[in-house]
């Protein structure tokens, strides 16, 4: 079952990664790590860094990629009582790929153990037993099956507000596919996620008042409009700059970013607090090729968060 009191559920698949020790092209390197590695998952250990009791739900195959993965997301503090092991499907895999143009991704996750998760695969008593649920745009992607229970979770009367983080991944479906499927799953959700690169691709949108346009049922529509700034449309619309950060690796900053908004929601704070609050992990994701980094010092979040506009303008992050 779901850990008592767990404030967040999040859902989907996470893969072993294979990269290469040092940010060096594929094909060039000597030495490769071996860790996890999924959107939801990054979001659920973000999260629990945070002091959030937070739960992941998914399936893995009977082998020992899979197994790692389970190990290494509840080593982080996260529950994994819903992980459901499949004798019959194989974990999926994937690698970077490192190279002066930016990282590359290779999947070989066709017919993975996530990839059979259907409408049958979460009861709605766990479902509705956090006060949040996490979902993405890749899980609908993978299999009609996922597809399946991507719209049960959403369209189902529920309790639990559900946050979608539409992260396209163009390796995955064409964006004549993906456009109309994503925003419909999209309006469905209590809190978007989107970035205006991503609805540009998407949806033909230019500007981040236009992607509010696009999903409008929404409680909330984040738009994070990558170096520049970060935008909230709710009640009222909230427009957050993005601090300078010296980029290592961008791959897990859109992961780190939700769950940092996510963790501000959760706690009451206000949408500046929130929008600040991703920017910080976000920028403490750049700083590294890991997807998982070490949360901020509690001290030096708090001031971070705390700092006036001029303050926090003059923000910035160099590489560790």
């Amino acid at each position: 079952m779901v850990e008592p009191g767990s404030e967040v559920l999040c859902l989907g698949e996470t893969m072993s990664l294979v990269s290469p020790a040092s940010p060096v092209p594929l094909e060039e390197a000597p030495v490769f790590t071996l860790s996890a590695a999924g959107a939801e998952s990054n979001v659920a250990i973000h999260l629990a860094a945070l002091g959030h009791r937070v739960s992941w739900a998914s399936r893995v195959g009977d082998d020992p990629l899979g197994r790692r993965v389970v190990a290494a997301i509840a080593a982080a503090g996260v529950d994994t009582s819903l992980v459901e092991v499949r004798s019959d499907a194989p974990t999926g895999v994937y690698f970077k790929d490192p190279g002066p143009r930016g990282t590359r991704v290779h999947y070989y996750r066709a017919g993975s153990a996530a990839s059979t998760m259907d409408e049958g695969f979460l009861p709605d008593d766990r479902a509705d037993a956090p006060r949040l649920l996490h979902l993405s745009g890749i899980t609908p992607a993978l299999s009609a099956r996922c597809d399946r229970l991507v719209r049960h979770l959403l369209t189902r009367p529920r309790r639990a507000r559900v946050s979608f983080d539409v992260n396209y991944r163009p390796a995955l479906w064409p964006v004549e596919q993906a456009g109309p499927v994503l925003r419909e799953l999209a309006q469905l959700a209590d809190l978007v996620f989107v970035g205006l690169d991503e609805a540009h691709a998407l949806w033909g949108v230019r500007a981040p008042e236009d992607v509010r346009q696009v999903l409008g049922r929404p409680d909330v529509v984040v738009v994070k409009d990558g170096a520049n700034a970060a935008h909230a449309f709710g009640a009222e619309a909230v427009t957050v700059p993005a601090p300078k950060v010296d980029v290592v690796e961008p791959v897990g900053a859109g992961d780190a970013f939700a769950a940092g908004f996510l963790s501000g929601v959760l706690r009451g704070d206000g949408t500046v607090r929130c929008l600040r609050l991703g920017h910080v992990l976000a920028a403490h994701s750049l700083l590294s090729t890991e997807d998982h980094t070490p949360a901020p010092d509690a001290a030096d979040l708090e001031r971070w968060l705390g700092c006036d506009d001029l303050a926090w303008g003059g923000l910035s992050f160099g590489a560790r």
